[in-house]
């Protein structure tokens, strides 16, 4: 059975730091494409970024520059590191893996931007 465990997620002031980790399990985790996506109440999920088994990235135009995603294939685990975090990021973080026409989801963490 497939598993992804988020954690990570918070009570945050704007402009502050969290990094969200994502542990997979019952996976051949190196050859999955892995990902976050979020979803905001009353919106649709969206991606906020991609890492391919090799390492490339790809993040959505509203992240770039502030968020890092990376992945410690040793620990069957990838990460979200976010900065300069805004109000509009507050949001469900979802992991997402990835193989072919497969994916699976996490369960979700909840981040909140707030003063």
């Amino acid at each position: 059975q497939v598993l992804l465990v988020e954690s990570g997620g918070g009570l945050v002031q704007p402009g502050g730091s969290l990094r969200l980790s994502c542990l997979g399990s019952g996976m051949r985790f190196t050859i999955f494409r892995m990902g976050w996506y979020r979803q905001a109440p009353g919106k649709e999920r969206e991606l906020v970024a991609t890492i391919t088994h090799g390492g490339l990235t790809n993040y959505a135009d509203s992240v770039k520059g502030r968020f890092t995603i990376s992945r410690d294939n040793a620990k069957n685990t990838v990460y979200l590191q976010m900065n300069s975090l805004k109000p509009d990021d507050t949001a469900v973080y979802y992991c997402n893996g990835e193989l072919g026409s497969v994916g699976y989801w996490g369960q979700g963490t909840q981040v909140t931007v707030s003063s």
